[in-house]
């Protein structure tokens, strides 16, 4: 009977670890931080209490559509890679995004001092030198330049563009906010 509950408990946590890795971690927040001269900084506190518990948290990097970067949880990248792995590698467009989006894409995990470090091509590429600021678009943490974040918020923001923009996204196909 003993032998049987141990292998329930090993086989529950067997199932508990491979559910917990299929789902998507969200976020909320915007940060400050800093970079230091190799290129490490550390995710902020607010950001490190939105994910699941975990031995050591990995993490990929990649190139944003615009100058920043994005960071994925292990997570949630898994399952956009899963996505992506389904297109048709035999369409030109499908082969220039791939192109794009999975080159430079790497891998990253926090170092002793919980850390991370980013790759100096993609820091170069998205123009990261001290001042970052990481912001939280759902399922991926933007890491943008401070000045150029800043620049591109309040230089396009208006209320009334907002307030269009909200309406025409929200109800576009749902009726939402009706």
């Amino acid at each position: 009977m003993g032998r049987k509950c141990r292998k329930v408990l090993f086989c529950g946590n067997y199932w508990k670890n491979w559910f917990n890795s299929l789902i998507m971690i969200r976020f909320l927040g915007e940060y400050e931080a800093t970079l230091d001269t190799k290129g490490r900084f550390l995710l902020p506190a607010g950001f490190k209490k939105q994910l699941p518990d975990a031995d050591t948290p990995r993490y990929v990097i990649n190139r944003g559509f615009q100058k920043y970067l994005n960071l994925y949880p292990i997570q949630n990248w898994d399952l956009l890679f899963e996505d992506i792995s389904k297109l048709n590698d035999f369409d030109p467009k499908v082969r220039e995004f791939l192109d794009y989006f999975l080159n430079g894409a790497t891998f990253v995990e926090p170092d002793s001092a919980g850390r991370l470090l980013l790759p100096p091509n993609l820091k170069e590429q998205a123009g990261l030198d001290k001042d970052i600021v990481l912001v939280a678009k759902i399922k991926r943490i933007e890491i943008w330049d401070s000045n150029k974040y800043k620049q591109k918020l309040f230089e396009s923001f208006s209320e009334e563009r907002y307030s269009n923009l909200a309406n025409e996204v929200m109800n576009k196909d749902r009726g939402i906010g009706n």
